[in-house]
């Protein structure tokens, strides 16, 4: 008999914050999907004229997490006003957002901190409701199992 897992974004748990501001719990509501991506190639080569390979191991957990909401969403009008906020806030308060992904049954916790928006969406306006997709780049993302 063959195996097989499931998956449901149900079961997954993400909360957004800013000491400032507050925070927003996303649980399937209002969201169509949230995507993690790590930025810093951790290999980089370098070949000499004979030939030789240098190869470099780089650090750096820096990456981007896009959060997908429906543009008639609580999360989407919480996310608004988290930017609209931070960006006549005091600098020193842009990079502070952070947001923690819980994924159990994949057994995964994503941290993500030192985040800042990329910038304010763009807004469908069309027949049907679109979604909105917010950039937010984080400086530390950290993937460790639960």
């Amino acid at each position: 008999m063959a195996g097989f897992n499931t998956y449901s974004f149900t079961d997954i748990n993400a909360t957004i914050s800013h000491s400032s501001y507050g925070s927003y719990t996303i649980q399937g509501e209002g969201i169509g999907d949230i995507n993690i991506a790590k930025l810093t190639d951790r290999t980089v080569h370098d070949v000499a004229a004979d030939g030789t390979i240098m190869v470099s191991k780089i650090g750096g957990n820096n990456g981007n997490v896009t959060i997908n909401a429906q543009q008639t969403s609580t999360l989407h009008n919480f996310l608004q006003g988290m930017f609209n906020y931070l960006w006549s806030a005091a600098t020193d308060e842009w990079a502070q957002v952070s947001l923690t992904v819980v994924a159990p049954k994949m057994q995964k916790t994503f941290y993500c901190t030192g985040g800042a928006f990329v910038k304010e969406p763009d807004e469908p306006f069309q027949s049907q409701g679109q979604r909105v997709a917010w950039g937010i780049l984080f400086a530390d993302i950290q993937r460790l199992p639960i």
